[in-house]
């Protein structure tokens, strides 16, 4: 919709609803009764009788009413179907066209974000659900938990991995009730409400809210970051801290995967590789350690790491020039490389643009 366009409809839904506390009591009350004088709207409300007719004949400008010329004049309802038809249509395509410009630029120009209103935050966990093309990690309450069920059984049918925290543990749909592999690879419930609502797609879309903000209390706030650099704290944060200390399991797909697959989480990654076994070759998207810069590196997986706290895991690759190279995950510091996106193919290292 072109802008000139946008902005007459807007303020052609604006006129229509602009309305005062007369015209609305004038209109309810002619819209109960079918038709009425002006003297008897007068008499039904609280409308000044020299207040009356100038009521009216807005009403009528903006459509709602037919005024009849007859002694004395008819006020006639509108059916509101009729009246609201056009608006209605308007109005639609108004907030299609006013969604889309409101969160294409705030994807592009806004790394991080704090947000206060619960619609809005609500709007983008769910965002973040959908927006996961291969990796999705979600601490959620159990109104949440089907509140996005369905975007999350879209998830799981795409093939993303999903990790799902549940909390409280003691409000979590009982196992027998609720087929949690359905929408997560692995679930499992963590205890107390101070555990935060997080969704962390593919690691770098992230949010972060406390269980408060989603109750409408307004000192509480949900940060948003969108492809920033700071987005792997939540990551980090879900895999060392809220992870770790879920202990009670809901559910865990022990199903071969398919692959190549794409990892954001080396966490989850070398998990994966330890529970299927045999061998793997890696492509790994990340930063060197030392130099700081970009750096892609493929070769066939020698060995893993990983801690049964699953708070320490990584790779050692042997690259096509016969050298070693370890991956570690984000913010990796005794590692060669900082993986950012891992690629895992089971007979040669998978192909990635570089």
């Amino acid at each position: 919709m072109p802008p000139d366009e946008l902005r007459s409809t807007v303020e052609r839904v604006g006129d229509r609803f602009n309305l005062g506390e007369y015209e609305i009591d004038a209109y309810l009350t002619v819209l109960e009764q079918g038709q009425l004088t002006a003297s008897e709207i007068a008499d039904r409300t609280d409308i000044p009788q020299p207040r009356v007719y100038d009521t009216v004949r807005s009403l009528s400008d903006r459509g709602l009413v037919e005024l009849r010329e007859s002694r004395p004049m008819k006020v006639v309802a509108i059916d509101p179907a009729e009246a609201f038809d056009n608006v209605q249509t308007s109005l639609e395509q108004m907030i299609d066209e006013l969604e889309a410009r409101y969160t294409a630029p705030a994807r592009d120009t806004e790394a991080v974000s704090l947000v206060k209103s619960r619609s809005t935050i609500l709007r983008y966990l769910e965002e973040v659900i959908t927006d996961a093309e291969y990796e999705l990690a979600l601490s959620l309450t159990p109104d949440l938990l089907y509140r996005y069920e369905e975007e999350l059984s879209t998830a799981i049918d795409d093939g993303v991995s999903v990790d799902l925290i549940v909390t409280p543990a003691v409000e979590a749909p009982d196992p027998e009730e609720f087929e949690y592999l359905s929408v997560a690879t692995s679930a499992r419930a963590r205890r107390g409400i101070t555990t935060p609502v997080v969704a962390v797609a593919d690691g770098n879309y992230s949010v972060y809210a406390t269980q408060d903000a989603l109750r409408d209390d307004q000192d509480r706030y949900g940060v948003i970051f969108n492809r920033s650099a700071l987005g792997f704290l939540v990551s980090g944060f879900f895999g060392t801290v809220l992870w770790t200390t879920a202990e009670r399991s809901l559910a865990e797909d022990g199903t071969f995967r398919s692959y190549p697959r794409t990892y954001a989480s080396i966490r989850r990654c070398v998990k994966d590789l330890l529970d299927e076994g045999g061998e793997f070759y890696a492509t790994v998207e990340g930063r060197d350690v030392e130099a700081g810069g970009s750096r892609i590196v493929r070769g066939r997986i020698l060995e893993v790491s990983f801690e049964v706290s699953e708070e320490v895991a990584g790779l050692t690759l042997e690259t096509e020039d016969g050298s070693e190279v370890t991956v570690g995950g984000r913010v990796a510091a005794l590692e060669d490389v900082e993986g950012h996106e891992i690629h895992i193919g089971r007979h040669r290292p998978p192909t990635v643009d570089d």
